[in-house]
């Protein structure tokens, strides 16, 4: 009964929102060829100077449909912010497209297709073995003259490593790279390559990248509230870092800035053998919107993006991502809340973050083919949040994980609470990474639920060195949920042939005392 309310009330409170919002607003046309900034200056300027007919019904910037070529971000800042009846919408006819440059290509050398796994990983030495690649494609690899790149397999996360030199010798191919990431990668504990794990060696291909730095991010929406974004589509953007830096991370995506291993006095009062310390950034995202409360994205398409496609970052309140599409991101489609990024090391439980992202509904959308960059990324993320729905979305071919909440590693209260996930469809996931989910918590969460969902079973990823994938998987220190009525996919068995998840199906990796399976 407490879930139908909810479900009605928040129905009813969007068609009220859609409707009054869309009563004679003040209308901006943009054709193509014409600048989007110079209309949300217009529209500041109409908020600045009270224009009666915007404080009355708002303002809408209307796209044409055409291509929009961003030469940079266009920012919406504080001075762009409607009110309850007065939002900023910003909505397309079809075929409006707001667009930056098409990612980086990448040929991979070596293995033609797929993976090989590697012989050695040396922390010392900071190399790692493979087998010798054939003559004819050594003789092709002019290392000081190419971008030649290293795609390292580190059960839920990657490593791409920028090569610096290959030595030949006896069969074998000794391979050191480039700094920062040969010092992150070698320092920092988990993930790193397995050696002899339960289904063999960590895998590995070498490839280049076309080196060019390209439009990364589309909007940011920094401060603006009250702000609807409808019926765009969002394409082609860049993912720079790994030209310039490599790419080590630690989880899902986010790249590690700073890293080691505590060589005395290692653990944590709630973990005593935890010896890794991290410090990470956040992935580049497409779409960006912190500082802001009520900013709303409906029925638009995110795709052909290199990193991350929409980011509710710092800061929200009361947004709603609803009834969108996502294919072909490189990296995680929907993020929001903090992981605790620098200045912060992340394996600390922050018990200010989550009321920085609140009150979040994320439903209705599609997700399909994400992470395909970087694999470690995944369909939907939420770290610290609080009061956040995840409902009723569709999410297929991902890397890694479908859906996952939580950060922190903690089983001390954070103010993450009042967490739903009900209702998702979630299927071909685990695609290449395992230590996954297809839906993925963290930490205690109280008064958070799991419930009424369809996740397969994980993809049988090829090149996995255990059998850590599930459908539903409690990681570190979770607890606070209740886990009822979910479902999987009987093995060849059609759509519709589901049945419940069983208690002992569920991954756990140090549970918490109070959680509650009804099922």
């Amino acid at each position: 009964m407490k879930l139908l309310l909810t479900l009605l009330l928040y129905v009813s409170a969007s068609l009220t929102t859609w409707a009054d919002i869309y009563h004679n607003p003040k209308i901006i046309t943009v054709n193509p060829g014409e600048s989007i900034h110079d209309a949300v200056r217009k529209a500041r300027e109409w908020r600045r100077t009270n224009n009666p007919q915007c404080a009355a019904y708002g303002i809408e910037i209307h796209l044409k449909a055409g291509r929009y070529y961003m030469q940079e971000p266009l920012f919406l800042r504080p001075e762009d912010s409607g009110w309850e009846k007065s939002f900023l919408t910003i909505r397309s006819e079809e075929g409006a497209v707001i667009c930056g440059d098409p990612r980086q290509q990448h040929t991979q050398v070596w293995p033609k297709e797929g993976m090989e796994r590697m012989i050695d990983f040396d922390t010392t030495t900071r190399t790692i073995t493979i087998p010798a690649p054939p003559k004819k494609i050594l003789s092709t690899l002019n290392v000081k003259h190419s971008t030649l790149e290293m795609v390292v397999h580190q059960r839920w996360a990657i490593a791409i490593l920028r090569v610096k030199d290959i030595r030949v010798d006896n069969g074998l191919a000794v391979v050191s790279f480039m700094e920062p990431e040969s010092r992150l990668e070698f320092e920092h504990p988990w993930p790193q390559p397995v050696i002899g794990g339960e289904k063999g060696n960590s895998s590995f291909l070498l490839r280049t990248t076309e080196q060019r730095d390209g439009i990364e991010q589309l909007i940011i929406n920094d401060g603006a509230s009250y702000v609807i974004l409808e019926g765009l589509t969002f394409e082609n953007t860049c993912w720079n870092r790994p030209l310039h830096k490599g790419h080590v991370t630690l989880q899902g995506g986010f790249p590690l800035i700073d890293a080691y291993k505590l060589k005395e006095h290692e653990g944590l009062p709630w973990d005593g053998g935890l010896e890794n310390q991290a410090w990470i950034e956040r992935p580049v995202s497409a779409v960006t919107v912190r500082n802001a409360s009520h900013v709303y994205v409906r029925e638009c398409r995110f795709q052909h993006l290199g990193a991350t496609a929409l980011d509710f970052q710092d800061n929200t309140d009361q947004c709603m991502v609803i009834n969108n599409q996502f294919e072909d991101i490189g990296g995680t489609a929907i993020m929001a809340g903090s992981f605790a990024e620098s200045p912060r090391e992340v394996h600390r439980p922050y018990g200010d973050l989550a009321d920085r992202c609140k009150n979040l509904w994320i439903s209705d959308n599609v997700i399909h083919d994400a992470a395909n960059e970087d694999w470690g990324a995944v369909a939907i993320s939420c770290g610290y949040v609080s009061h956040t729905d995840i409902s009723h979305n569709q999410v297929s071919h991902v890397n890694y994980s479908g859906i996952c909440i939580g950060w922190g590693w903690t089983p001390y209260y954070t103010g993450m609470e009042h967490n739903r996930i009900f209702g998702n469809k979630v299927s071909d996931y685990a695609r290449q990474l395992y230590d996954a989910g297809g839906i993925y918590t963290l930490s205690n969460q109280p008064h958070s639920s799991i419930n009424d969902n369809e996740v397969s079973q994980p993809y049988p990823a090829p090149y996995a060195t255990n059998d850590r994938g599930f459908c539903i998987y409690l990681d570190a220190r979770t607890d606070g949920f209740t886990i009822e009525n979910n479902k999987t996919s009987v093995v060849g068995g059609s759509a519709s042939n589901t049945r419940l998840i069983r208690r002992d199906e569920i991954g756990d990796n140090n549970p918490g005392p109070n959680l509650i399976f009804k099922q």
